[in-house]
């Protein structure tokens, strides 16, 4: 699974006599990191391009011997074509998003491929997950709040969006209720 989801340690909720602890204003009430999922391992990336060099190769050599030097250009294009195909793929899944929810705020990081970071920060009592029910794949997760709106784990399954989803309510259910007054 890509996206990573956990209740963050929140301490004991009780004191010794069980009367409930208030939570501390920067205590983390959720983390999660989403992260692009790639099937293909680095091997084996090297046992595909191995096999589609090797068809190509003996492809081309066909090609020459048969008199059709110019088609082992082409072929060797393609071999070139796929590697860049992959290496762009194998970029773009090195970003990732972090959300972190206190009391006080939801904090939305975004990090791309080469380093640059993007933060936004969102009230809990008002925030509006939208997620339409059931999921389509191209159904998106969009924060809501303030007439702002933010689409996050664009890369995720269905399924992991409608997981991140429904753990992000609860975990903002727990913090609107951490902020009633006794």
């Amino acid at each position: 699974m890509s996206a990573i989801c956990r209740p963050a340690p929140v301490g004991p909720e009780t004191d010794a006599k069980g009367n409930p602890l208030p939570l501390a204003r920067d205590a983390a009430l959720f983390d999660a990191e989403l992260r692009p999922h790639r099937s293909l391992s680095p091997r084996g990336f090297v046992l595909l391009m191995a096999g589609v060099c090797a068809i190509s190769f003996t492809g081309g050599l066909a090609f020459w011997l048969a008199g059709a030097w110019p088609v082992v250009g082409f072929l060797g294009a393609d071999v070139l074509l796929i590697y860049l195909a992959f290496r762009i793929n194998y970029r773009r899944g090195r970003l990732f998003e972090t959300l972190h929810l206190t009391r006080e705020t939801l904090t939305v990081r975004r990090i791309w491929p080469g380093g640059q970071t993007r933060s936004w920060e969102f009230q809990p009592a008002w925030l509006q997950v939208d997620l339409p029910d059931p999921p389509r794949h191209d159904s998106p997760l969009v924060l809501r709040s303030h007439g702002r709106s933010l689409s996050i784990g664009s890369f995720l399954t269905k399924e992991e969006r409608a997981e991140v989803a429904e753990a992000l309510r609860a975990a903002l259910l727990r913090a609107r209720q951490a902020c009633r007054p006794a």
